[in-house]
C-alpha cells in the first residue's frame, strides 16, 4: 500500500484526531495548550490573566517587526561580531501567536509509515534516548528580504533574521528505528507544529529522510538551557545547515510518508491544510508564476536547484554561501587605533556545505582583499568568524563582504529586475522572487562607514562605543 492510499485510509480517524486537537487548543482546554490570546497595552496576555513583558523587554537585542504574531530580528550588526548568538539576540519568526505550553503535559506523535504509532512525552524523548548537541546557523528563508525592488510582501527583514546557536535534543533517527518506521531514503517525515488557532493551516515542513536519519533533532535546549517559548519550548525540529524554515517549532506530530505533504488527502476543501507551508510557500518562485506543486524532488541544496532544469521552483532547503560585517556596525563613525588600522569583523555560512574563503571590499567593490578566519570551529553547521585588518584613511567608505563555499559559488553583487525572469544566480545577479526569500546579495548587506582621524573612540550610530586596534 503507498502512502498515499494509507493516507486516505486514516482520513477519517486523523481529521477526528485534529479536529478535537484544534477545538480543545481553541478553547484552551487541551492538557498543556493555551494559546496567547491578546496584546493589551504593548503587554501579552494569557488566558489565564497574567502579563508578560513586552517582547521588547524580554529581547533587548531584537529589533521587533510585529507584536503578534511574534518576530523580531537582531537590531545591532554587533551580535555578529560573537560566535554564539545570545537567545536575546536570536531572531524570532513566528506565523501565529506563541503558544503557552506545560511541558509535562506535551505529546508528540509519530503516525505513518511505521510499525507502532506512538505518542511521546517530553520525559521520554529526554531520557529514553541518547543526546546530541550541534552549534548551527539558523536563518530566516526571508532574511534580507527588506532589499528587494520593488518590494515584496511579508516580514521586512533586513540583515538581521540570522543566528548561531548550540542546541541540545534526542536524535530522530533513534525514535524512528525504534518503532520500525520505513527510513529508505526515498522516503520523507513531514513534521507538524502545534501553534495553528483552529480554523488556520497547520504549519508542516517535508524533510528528506535521508537528512533525518543523519542529522535531525528534536531539540529542546538552546545554548545549554531550555528554550525560550518563543523560539519553540518545548520541543522543536532541528535541521542541521538548512534555512529556519524547516526547523518547525511546537512539534506536535511526526508522520514517515513515501512524499511531500502534496494533493487533496492533505486539504480541506479549498484550505491547504498541511501543503501550504510546504508546497505554496518557501518556494524560489519568479514574477507572474504561481506555485507548481509537486510530490517529491530529489536534490536538497537549493543552490543546486536552482541551477537545475528539473526544477524551476526551487523548494528552500539547504542555506546558501553568505556573509555579515559585524563591525563596524551601520552608518558608524570609527576611528583607527595608533598604528591607523581598523579590524573588520563579520560571520559566514554555507548550509551544508564549508566557507572556503572570505573577502573584503572597502571601496565599495571596486577592490577585493583576503580576510582570514579566526575563532572556533564547531562542526559543519556553524558560521565562521573572520577578520580582515584595515589600513584606514580618513573619509566615508562603503564597506562589502562576500564568501565562497566549497564548491567554488560566490556571492553575487544585486538583486535581479524582476522583468528578466531570473531563475538562478547568474552574471552577479540573485534572482528577484515574489516572495523576497533566500538573499545573499552582498551589496545590499553592504555597511557605509565613516573614518575619523580621532583616536578617542567615538559613539556610533547604533549606540555602541567603538573600539581602537593594535
Amino acid at each position: 500500500m503507498t502512502d498515499s492510499e494509507r493516507a486516505r485510509d486514516d482520513a477519517g480517524s486523523r481529521d477526528r484526531y485534529l479536529n478535537r486537537r484544534r477545538f480543545l487548543m481553541a478553547s484552551g482546554t487541551l492538557a498543556g495548550v493555551g494559546v496567547l490570546a491578546g496584546n493589551v497595552g504593548g503587554q501579552e496576555t494569557t488566558e489565564g490573566g497574567q502579563q508578560e513583558p513586552p517582547l521588547a523587554e524580554q529581547y533587548p537585542g531584537l529589533r521587533i517587526i510585529s507584536a503578534d504574531p511574534q518576530n523580531a530580528e537582531a537590531a545591532s550588526r554587533s551580535t555578529y561580531e560573537s560566535f554564539v548568538t545570545p537567545r536575546e539576540e536570536h531572531y524570532i519568526r513566528n506565523h501565529y501567536s506563541t503558544p503557552e505550553i506545560d511541558e509535562d503535559e506535551w505529546t508528540v506523535s509519530l503516525t505513518g509509515m511505521v510499525d507502532e504509532e506512538v505518542e511521546l512525552s517530553m520525559e521520554e524523548i529526554k531520557r529514553e534516548y541518547s543526546t546530541e548537541t550541534v552549534t548551527h546557523t539558523m536563518q530566516c528563508s526571508g532574511n534580507g528580504r527588506a532589499y528587494f525592488e520593488p518590494q515584496v510582501g511579508g516580514n521586512p527583514w533586513t540583515f538581521g533574521a540570522v543566528g548561531n546557536t548550540v542546541w541540545t535534543g534526542t536524535p530522530i533517527s533513534e525514535i524512528l528505528e525504534e518503532y520500525g518506521a520505513n527510513t529508505d531514503q526515498n522516503m520523507w517525515l513531514s513534521v507538524m507544529g502545534g501553534d495553528a488557532p483552529e480554523g488556520e493551516d497547520i504549519f508542516t515542513r517535508s524533510i528528506p529522510m535521508r537528512k533525518v536519519m543523519s542529522d535531525c533533532l528534536l531539540a529542546y535546549e538552546m545554548n545549554g538551557a531550555p528554550m525560550n517559548d518563543d523560539h519553540g519550548f518545548p520541543v522543536r525540529l532541528l535541521v542541521p545547515g538548512w534555512f529556519g524554515n524547516n526547523n518547525v517549532k511546537w512539534v506536535d506530530r511526526m508522520h514517515v510518508m513515501d512524499r511531500m505533504v502534496f494533493g487533496e488527502e492533505w486539504e480541506e476543501g479549498d484550505q491547504q491544510l498541511y501543503t501550504h507551508w510546504q508546497q505554496y510557500s518557501y518556494r524560489i518562485i519568479p514574477a507572474g508564476e504561481e506555485a507548481n506543486t509537486r510530490p517529491r524532488i530529489g536534490v536538497f541544496d537549493t543552490q543546486r536547484q536552482m541551477d537545475s532544469q528539473g526544477i524551476d521552483q526551487p523548494f528552500l532547503y539547504d542555506q546558501i554561501v553568505k556573509s555579515l560585517i559585524g563591525y563596524p556596525t551601520l552608518d558608524s563613525t570609527v576611528s583607527p587605533g595608533p598604528d591607523g588600522q581598523i579590524e573588520v569583523l563579520g560571520v559566514a555560512w554555507a548550509g551544508d556545505d564549508r566557507v572556503e574563503r572570505v573577502e573584503i571590499s572597502t571601496d565599495g567593490g571596486e577592490t577585493w582583499n583576503d580576510a582570514e578566519f579566526f575563532g572556533p570551529r564547531q562542526g559543519p553547521y556553524s558560521w565562521r568568524q573572520f577578520r580582515y585588518v584595515w589600513d584606514a584613511s580618513p573619509g566615508e567608505y562603503t564597506l562589502y563582504s562576500r564568501a565562497t563555499d566549497g564548491k567554488g559559488r560566490t556571492q553575487p553583487a544585486t538583486i535581479s529586475n524582476p522583468d528578466q525572469g531570473l531563475r538562478e544566480i547568474r552574471d552577479g545577479m540573485f534572482p528577484w522572487n515574489v516572495d523576497g526569500y533566500a538573499n545573499t546579495a552582498y551589496e545590499p548587506h553592504g555597511v557605509n562607514v565613516t573614518v575619523q582621524s580621532d583616536r578617542g573612540g567615538q559613539m556610533t550610530t547604533e549606540g555602541e562605543r567603538t573600539t581602537t586596534s593594535s
